[in-house]
């Protein structure tokens, strides 16, 4: 069975960045959300695995994106990517749902040690 995640991310740029850390770790292919809103819209048609959220987007942050999806699935493992300057908030995540987080830039180790932790 492959591991099926949504990545949403309004840079392309790390969006790709993470689709190739994903491939390097074995998971062939994501699915990509630009904003919150499509984040939202993409989880609520298909059955994920994990979800790897950006903090800051437009239409929805990534808090409102795992507020959003805690209301209909309480169990997918929901990975905030951050910076650092924004680990003070990373409380306020776990709060609302959040699973666990990975600070940019990250190497695919790091996200490899994510996966396994949560069996993906």
């Amino acid at each position: 069975m492959s591991t099926k995640v949504l990545v949403a991310d309004d840079s392309s740029t790390m969006r790709k960045i993470i689709l190739r850390s994903l491939q390097a770790v074995g998971v062939p292919g994501a699915v990509e959300a630009a904003d919150g809103i499509e984040a939202v819209q993409k989880f609520g048609e298909g059955e994920f695995d994990l979800v790897l959220t950006d903090w800051n987007m437009p239409g929805k942050s990534g808090l409102e994106v795992i507020q959003e999806i805690r209301k209909t699935n309480t169990s997918v493992p929901i990975i905030m990517v951050t910076t650092e300057a924004e680990k003070s908030r990373v409380l306020e995540a776990i709060q609302a749902g959040c699973s666990d987080y990975l600070v940019k830039p990250f190497t695919a180790d790091t996200l490899r040690e994510k996966l396994e932790k949560f069996g993906c």
